[in-house]
């Protein structure tokens, strides 16, 4: 946490823990193949916005009473409660329910409509016999655990529905819905639209979908191939590929609460060159997790071109001498992030125009350098096809601190704008999750920075004049803010206000301009 007021300290934020959860992969017959559908989540939703996923949710207090006060439902199931789940986000997200007779029908708008209202009229429902699980077969063909840089973070079980030929017609419910559009897919061409980089898909789903490819063709069609997958369902660890040629391993770090890791991105192709933007690792885990990519880039038939340092604090950059016993590979980073560390011959410094570009299976990933010093002196992003590498600038999880010792917040927020401008698909952020979209994204932080850059000089202006009293004014919006952030804050706005001659200082104190 090299961006904490000198003398500061702050506790370790707990990783979530991982709630239960339940997703429908409803598929219909069509000449040519199997589809399966998707819904395009809208853009405001706090977790995972602006992504394509399967419907599903949290599992309820509903469905465990359905399970505990109606044990003959689904008896023979071990996973009852799992699915009860996925029966009542089926009506709520899709207007879908079992018919009865072993197949699915579109339910009636009320019975649609009141159990949006509260999830306990899915049950009383139930029991009326307005909805039923008679007939309903699902199987369970893979389990997916959200990774734990997440704020909310789900163990989710994946259950294969097949609706035939026509199949059903799926629906937005009254009111708000978490999605915008629903969409058919063939497993094949949902995997070539994510890495033509026109479609985003959480990591999970990522893996899941090329799962089911692999499936098809060794079994022959999707039934066969979730019939496969069922007797034997994928879980435990798997890669969290952020986009085509972006991979990312979660470093725990000391690093600003609530986040607990730091994002290792590994850019290029299996079997290709590879480079490790940010290592960080610095403890025994992280250095265990580290070593099992390094491991796995090499089993691919990977080499491993450099490593990439986007800044100069300890919660990217880790114990070089540890992590040079893992592998070897030159160093890449600005000179102010080179000077930081011990030099070494085959150092390169990057910097503002700068690219490189690996070689890999398919041809070549070419990835460019643009300097974004606003949260630390010689902060650099990666700008590729997939999407901007963007180190600490903005973040899904917590805030990004501007420290007032070395940073600048007017080139902070210049930066921000100059990466929105660049209008990229896809933001691989230093910590939390990728981020989708990244024009609302940005232009909430800029925003915010430029909305608190006025707050200051309102304080100032009303006569404000030492740091702890300006900061008290112009976060008076935010009383569960930390007093020394807040005023280190309010410190790197006012250094701004000064160098564009909106705000003055002396022995008196700040005075506006």
């Amino acid at each position: 946490m090299g961006e904490l007021p000198e003398g500061m300290e702050m506790p370790k934020s707990e990783r979530a823990k991982p709630r239960p959860s339940a997703s429908v992969i409803l598929s219909r017959e069509r000449e040519g193949g199997h589809e399966i559908l998707l819904g395009h989540r809208v853009s405001e939703l706090p977790a995972f916005p602006d992504v394509w996923s399967f419907p599903g949710g949290a599992i309820s207090r509903v469905d465990r009473g359905a399970a505990d006060s109606h044990q003959e439902w689904l008896q023979d199931r071990s996973d009852r409660v799992s699915v009860f789940a996925l029966l009542r986000e089926m009506v709520e997200e899709l207007g879908v329910a079992p018919d009865g007779l072993g197949g699915l029908t579109e339910v009636k708008e009320q019975v649609r409509a009141e159990v949006c209202a509260d999830k306990a009229n899915w049950l009383r429902l139930m029991n009326s016999g307005a909805l039923t699980c008679k007939g309903f077969h699902c199987e369970m063909i893979t389990e997916r655990v959200t990774p734990p840089q997440a704020p909310a973070r789900f163990h989710n079980l994946f259950f294969h529905v097949p609706t035939g030929e026509p199949g059903v017609t799926p629906s937005f419910p009254p009111g708000r819905s978490e999605f915008d559009e629903f969409r058919w897919w063939r497993p094949a061409d949902l995997i070539a639209s994510w890495e033509s980089n026109e479609i985003r898909l959480p990591p999970p789903l990522v893996t899941l979908a090329r799962d089911l490819v692999e499936a098809i063709d060794n079994e022959g069609d999707l039934q066969a191939a979730c019939d496969a997958l069922a007797a034997d369902p994928p879980s435990g660890s798997h890669r969290f590929e952020y986009g085509p040629g972006v991979e990312c391993v979660l470093i725990p770090t000391d690093t600003l609460p609530p986040a607990t890791h730091t994002n290792c991105f590994i850019l290029g192709e299996r079997g290709g060159e590879r480079v490790i933007v940010d290592p960080a690792a610095n403890d025994e885990e992280g250095l265990e997790e580290l070593s099992l990519k390094v491991q796995e880039i090499y089993d691919d038939g990977s080499s491993i071109t450099a490593t990439i340092l986007t800044h100069r604090h300890p919660d990217h950059i880790g114990d070089l001498g540890q992590i040079s016993e893992i592998y070897q590979a030159p160093i890449w980073a600005s000179s102010e992030t080179l000077e930081a560390i011990s030099p070494c011959d085959s150092d390169q410094v990057l910097s503002e125009g700068d690219s490189f570009v690996l070689d890999g299976p398919s041809g070549g990933i070419r990835w460019d350098v643009i300097e974004s010093p606003g949260h630390c002196p010689g902060q650099i992003c990666l700008v590729g096809d997939s999407g901007v590498v963007s180190a600490d600038n903005c973040t899904l999880v917590g805030t990004i601190l501007v420290p007032s010792g070395e940073g600048d917040m007017g080139a902070y927020i210049s930066g921000l704008e100059r990466i929105r401008d660049l209008e990229p698909k896809v933001l691989f952020p230093g910590h939390g999750p990728l981020i989708a979209n990244p024009k609302r994204v940005l232009t909430e932080y800029i925003e915010h920075r430029k909305a608190r850059h006025q707050k200051v000089l309102e304080a100032v202006k009303a006569g404000n004049s030492d740091i702890p009293s300006i900061a008290s004014a112009a976060y008076s919006d935010s009383p569960g803010a930390h007093p020394l952030l807040a005023q280190d804050q309010a410190l790197s706005h006012l250094k701004e206000l000064q160098r564009i001659g909106d705000v003055e200082n002396d022995d008196s104190g700040y005075t506006a301009a």
